[in-house]
């Protein structure tokens, strides 16, 4: 059902992160954390643009706006404009930066976005620092500005998914080498009946993950080299070895909604020359349309 994973976008990213199809654009926007940028491919052109930050990207969402993306940093979130490269409207603050920082961010059916946070990894220069902890908290901030928090004593927050009937959310730590799934109330917004899906898996640790339309979360394995797809009960369906060890997320895009592109991080091992490159890899069942976080005209 596989194509291999080919290498679309040789970035050399140190940590990329967060992809996001943008279906009116024909483009996959992702980050680099460390180096504090938002890349963009278009495939059609097969052309790359950046963008640089002052502190690190970890996440973006698209909004109601088709202009707009919601930015999530280190500190906080913003939209931000890429054509004009305007960014404006924080739409969030958070009171633990620089100590903690941001991670990784979807948004929900109902518009509103959530975000995991982590012990701040990434010095003011962008090397790396030591993570570790339980500083980590899980807030949802909705489009009229509240914020609430759903989850708290994590290590390094990553996976933030839903199911295609919207029934389940997923959510993990990598350094608990967990993702849980909750119950999803659609009408409220809120998680409850937390339960290990994926527990102690052994290669590698869990960092992003997306789910198909058929509702397998296809995970991204850091230290792996790989990308597992989870049947909705929790059985291993397949993997997907991957030709670099810090697979870090994915997501669904293209027309058909049958390209995962893959970010990936650097490794410093000799002989991974595509470390930190996008890759992207044709399958036969297709993505969900990305949700949209709610904005005002």
């Amino acid at each position: 059902m596989l194509s291999r994973p080919v290498c679309v976008a040789p970035t050399g990213d140190r940590c990329g992160e967060g992809p996001v199809w943008h279906d009116g654009q024909g483009s996959v926007y992702w980050t680099d954390i460390n180096r504090f940028l938002i890349h963009r491919f278009t495939p059609a052109t097969q052309t790359v643009r950046s963008w640089i930050f002052d502190e690190p990207v970890t996440a973006l969402s698209l909004t109601t706006q088709d202009d707009q993306l919601a930015v999530v940093l280190g500190s906080g979130v913003i939209l931000w404009e890429p054509e004009a490269n305007l960014r404006k409207d924080q739409i969030f603050k958070l009171d633990t930066w620089p100590r903690v920082r941001l991670n990784d961010a979807r948004s929900d059916p109902r518009g509103s976005l959530w975000i995991g946070s982590m012990r701040n990894n990434v010095l003011p220069d962008g090397s790396a620092a030591e993570s570790g902890g339980q500083d980590g908290v899980l807030y949802r901030i909705d489009p009229d500005g509240g914020v609430s928090k759903h989850r708290a004593d994590i290590g390094i927050s990553n996976t933030v998914a839903w199911s295609p009937d919207y029934r389940h959310f997923y959510f993990g730590d990598s350094l608990a080498n967990t993702i849980w799934r909750f119950d999803y109330d659609l009408k409220t917004g809120n998680i409850s009946n937390e339960t290990p899906f994926l527990r102690n898996f052994g290669r590698g640790s869990p960092d992003g993950s997306t789910v198909d339309s058929e509702g397998y979360l296809w995970n991204c394995r850091f230290h792996g080299n790989c990308i597992v797809r989870v049947a909705p009960s929790g059985e291993i369906d397949e993997f997907i070895e991957m030709p670099v060890r810090n697979v870090t997320s994915c997501a669904f895009g293209g027309a058909d909604r049958r390209t995962l592109f893959i970010t990936t991080a650097e490794d410093g091992t000799a002989g991974e020359r595509l470390a930190g490159s996008l890759f992207a890899l044709r399958t036969e069942v297709p993505g969900q349309p990305e949700n949209r976080f709610q904005v005002s005209p």
